[in-house]
């Protein structure tokens, strides 16, 4: 959030930029994505997308399918900013998937730049999402064609609940 001066000098915040907000909770092998309404108050799922992993090894120059489908999603519905779930053990350390996460995010922001892609804690989120679909009555064999989705959801719900508290955007800014 940029701050500006009031009329009596003080220095006050500006709201957010309106516009949907894009979520993605990245796996080895899927990547669920979910989006926000305008007003950043409600996450819904959008899809679950393969990782294009093919592409990326046969040719690096080209643009991975799950990623070009992403980069479609924030034209066509106009968001404003991505959050990419950043998973991190519980003592809040990062390993492998963090960095991987990290290095999906850079490739992200390369694309929808100028969009800003921040990185947002994510832990728990995918055990929130299968006691979630769990309670809605869902066979668990059931859970993994919708889990990363929910888990996306469950990622941008907690930053929507963030940028309502605070006015500012939750996580950390990827440079492109």
């Amino acid at each position: 959030a940029r701050r500006r001066r009031g009329a009596a000098g003080v220095s006050e915040e500006q709201p957010l930029e309106r516009g949907a907000r894009l979520c993605v909770d990245v796996g080895s092998v899927r990547v669920g994505v979910a989006v926000s309404d305008p007003d950043g108050l409600i996450a819904t799922p959008v899809e679950t997308l393969a990782r294009d992993l093919v592409t990326a090894t046969k040719n690096p120059a080209a643009v991975p399918a799950d990623l070009a489908v992403l980069a479609e999603q924030v034209v066509e519905r106009g968001v404003k900013v991505v959050y990419v779930g950043l998973p991190r053990h519980l003592s809040g350390a990062e390993g492998a998937a963090s960095e991987s996460a990290r290095a999906y995010a850079v490739q992200v922001a390369r694309l929808v730049a100028p969009v800003p892609v921040r990185l947002v804690d994510e832990r728990m989120s995918t055990v929130s999402a299968h006691q979630a679909l769990h309670a809605s009555g869902r066979a668990g064999r059931k859970h993994r064609a919708v889990v990363d989705q929910v888990a996306a959801v469950v990622i941008l719900q907690s930053a929507l609940d963030f940028e309502r508290g605070s006015q500012r955007r939750p996580g950390e800014l990827v440079e492109a």
